[in-house]
């Protein structure tokens, strides 16, 4: 049985809600990464929970892994798909909305 929404904004957060999965795609609206530059860019992270994030993200349809197959050491890229550029705009307006907060609330924001 499908999942039944009441309001437009519980099928946004239902996809790209939770602790990870936006600051996922936001790395990522800045072009393709490799596995390690989102791990070394999101150290607060564990392993296992960016794999399944990342997992969920191209089940999702926003999110697609590029294997390009070298056999002596893995080569794995990410990036947006179509799909998951339509949410740039949001992305966006979140990372605005989020440096407007840090400031108005002396929250610091390490790089």
């Amino acid at each position: 049985m499908p999942r039944r929404y009441h309001c437009a904004v519980e099928v946004a957060v239902a996809v790209v809600g939770g602790r990870w999965r936006p600051v996922i795609l936001a790395h990522l609206k800045e072009g393709v990464h490799r596995y390690g530059e989102l791990r070394r860019r999101m150290p607060e992270i564990s392993e296992k929970m960016l794999v399944q994030r990342l997992r969920e993200l191209e089940r999702e349809g926003l999110v697609a892994r590029h294997d390009l197959g070298t056999p002596k050491a893995p080569h794995v890229e990410y990036h947006l798909t179509d799909e998951g550029r339509t949410l740039v705009p949001v992305l966006d307006a979140l990372y605005a909305w989020g440096l407007a907060r840090a400031a108005r609330t002396g929250t610091p924001i390490e790089p």
